[in-house]
């Protein structure tokens, strides 16, 4: 059974940093990609980032690049994303997902498993 807990996220002013980490278990992740996505109220989840496991090759959305990183260890099973230059629109639950198939997909439909997400909250 997958397991995905995400941790790490807060309350941040503007300009802030925060880094969300996603710890993964179950299973062992080399054939998987994984993704970060976030869900604002009342709006769709929307694509964050995603890395390939094996290769840690990396995927992210234009809103994000230059500010967000996505990264993975490989020893501790755990996906991350730095957050920098946080913005008021960032706030929003963060989610962690698998995708049992290694590329890249920007769908959530496309993930298998997800975590139960971080909140999030950038004051202005």
């Amino acid at each position: 059974q997958v397991q995905l807990v995400e941790s790490g996220g807060g309350l941040v002013q503007a300009g802030g940093s925060l880094r969300l980490s996603c710890a993964a278990s179950g299973r062992t992740f080399s054939g998987y990609a994984m993704a970060w996505f976030l869900q604002a109220p009342g709006k769709e989840r929307e694509f964050v980032a995603a890395i390939i496991w094996s290769t840690a090759s990396t995927n992210h959305a234009d809103s994000v690049k230059g500010r967000f990183t996505i990264s993975r260890d490989n020893a501790k099973n755990t996906m991350y994303l730095q957050m920098n230059s946080l913005k008021p629109e960032d706030t929003a639950v963060y989610y962690c997902a698998a995708n049992v198939r290694a590329y890249f997909r920007r769908s959530p439909e496309a993930y298998d498993y997800w975590g139960q997400g971080t909140q999030v909250t950038v004051s202005s």
